[in-house]
């Protein structure tokens, strides 16, 4: 009865004081897991051995570590809307089952991911713009071999935290992703600068802190369970809760996907355009397009990280009250929601268009010519101009996904990161050479945001209604 009980804080507390207790620990443990790469990236660009390639190459990565959090996403943030909706609808046997299942599918799938990328590591990288001059290859090659034995913790560590806060402990998620973030800091500088193992010094550093969280992850949901019902018995590949709780992860995995793609096209375009462009087109300068626009993605990453955590934390929130059936609660934190998003936004926007110099000294922008500090303040000021609506767009999506409309959410992800993101991208410097690559960003935002108000308005009108519990 105890466990039964145990979320039904969920049902009575202000929404306001729910969102602030999941929101910080959820925002720090996403800025945290961001920071891995971004820590990364600092260091490299700081060891004078590695620069501007070796920060190219560790963007020539960076796609792969997003298609393995879309899996990790797909499987931990549908796992944890379903335990939420089933604790809110007092269905406590079935939420120790599916638990049971994601643990099982993440650690497969980690190792299936981890595999692939092994057998097809070349491939990937020369697919992702590794090539534009043989020293960011064998750089990014570098790092990536060591990342790949990494990956089955980082997928299961990763998909377990949503399933911890629905827990009730947010907390210790914190605590666990920030102790393995930690790791990662210290051993970054030693490995790097220290012992002199360049990319394979920082994807070292990073495994060691991915593997702590996962074992942080495996003892919590093995030993410290408190309103979810769980034991061995749970564990088993279950293809039916599978069917209902992985389409709530779909939005997630979709909005990742689809961010490869656009990364992808991007990364592409600016390989293609970048050797049309005067300066850029000489072999001395040809990766600076690449690593500074990766630069700006990282900096953008570090702001969806919050926009991110503070729309996941409602996740419980929501699913609970939809499970109770209370709309009002639920339309009471969408509204919260998109002002905090809103003021997100302009605070991010106030930074990328008057300290975008700032931002770039941080990556080694020092040591580089007079054409890469240029390139950095026209990209940051042109890229996320509209980083005010991208914020909105993203919290409307996650927020929609966690109250059991996968497909809505997913379509609006496909929207924006395909048809808009990617297919603007591969159109636009057709038409404005180098200069069309950034463009392309603010133009997707701005065209998302139209049917995103569409859809909010309609989110709106069927929370007004007084059965809403039947619709999702």
């Amino acid at each position: 009865m105890e466990n039964e009980n145990a979320n039904i804080f969920l049902e009575r507390e202000p929404v306001g004081k729910l969102m602030l207790r999941y929101a910080v620990p959820l925002i720090v443990s996403l800025l945290v897991a961001a920071l891995y790469n971004i820590v990364d990236q600092i260091f490299i660009a700081n060891a004078d051995y590695l620069g501007s390639n070796g920060n190219a190459a560790n963007n020539v990565v960076f796609p792969m570590t997003v298609i393995a959090l879309a899996f990790t996403l797909l499987i931990g943030d549908g796992v944890c809307a379903f335990v939420s909706m089933s604790l809110g609808a007092r269905e406590h046997e079935q939420a120790g089952d599916s638990v049971g299942s994601a643990a099982l599918l993440s650690a497969a799938c980690g190792i299936f991911i981890a595999a692939l990328y092994y057998i097809f590591r070349e491939e990937l990288l020369t697919f992702f713009g590794g090539r534009v001059n043989n020293e960011t290859f064998r750089f990014a090659l570098e790092y990536f071999s060591f990342i790949i034995p990494g990956i089955p913790f980082y997928v299961f560590g990763q998909a377990m935290n949503p399933v911890i806060s629905a827990d009730g402990s947010p907390n210790y998620v914190m605590f666990s992703t920030l102790m393995g973030a930690g790791i990662n800091i210290i051993l970054d500088p030693l490995f790097i600068f220290g012992f002199h193992w360049g990319m394979m010094g920082a994807a070292l550093a990073t495994i060691l802190g991915q593997i702590f969280t996962a074992f942080m992850s495996l003892l919590y949901i093995s030993r410290k369970m408190k309103a979810i019902n769980f034991s061995r018995k749970n564990i088993s590949l279950n293809p039916k809760l599978m069917k209902r709780y992985l389409p709530l992860g779909m939005c997630s995995f979709i909005s990742q996907i689809s961010l490869v793609i656009s990364v992808a096209s991007v990364n592409i375009m600016i390989q293609k355009y970048g050797a049309l462009d005067p300066v850029f087109g000489q072999p001395e300068f040809a990766q600076i397009p690449m690593a500074v626009v990766g630069i700006v993605m990282k900096f953008f990453q570090i702001v969806i990280s919050i926009v991110v955590g503070l729309s996941a934390s409602c996740t419980p929130i929501v699913g609970y009250n939809v499970g109770a059936e209370r709309p009002d609660r639920v339309k009471n934190l969408f509204t919260l929601l998109l002002i905090c998003e809103t003021v997100i936004g302009c605070v991010a926007f106030i930074i990328v268009e008057f300290f975008p110099a700032d931002i770039a000294a941080l990556f080694g922008a020092s040591g580089e010519s007079v054409h890469y500090a240029e390139f950095t303040v026209r990209c940051f000021r042109t890229y996320l101009c509209m980083i005010i609506l991208a914020c909105v767009n993203k919290a409307a999506f996650i927020f929609i996904q966690a109250m059991g409309r996968p497909y809505i959410s997913a379509g609006l992800s496909m929207v924006r990161e395909v048809i808009f993101g990617a297919g603007l991208t591969i159109t636009m410097p057709i038409f404005m050479g180098l200069d069309g690559v950034l463009w392309s960003m603010p133009a997707s935002d701005i065209l998302t945001f139209v049917i995103s108000v569409c859809v909010i308005a309609m989110i709106y009108k069927d929370l007004n209604s007084a059965h809403v519990a039947e619709k999702y």
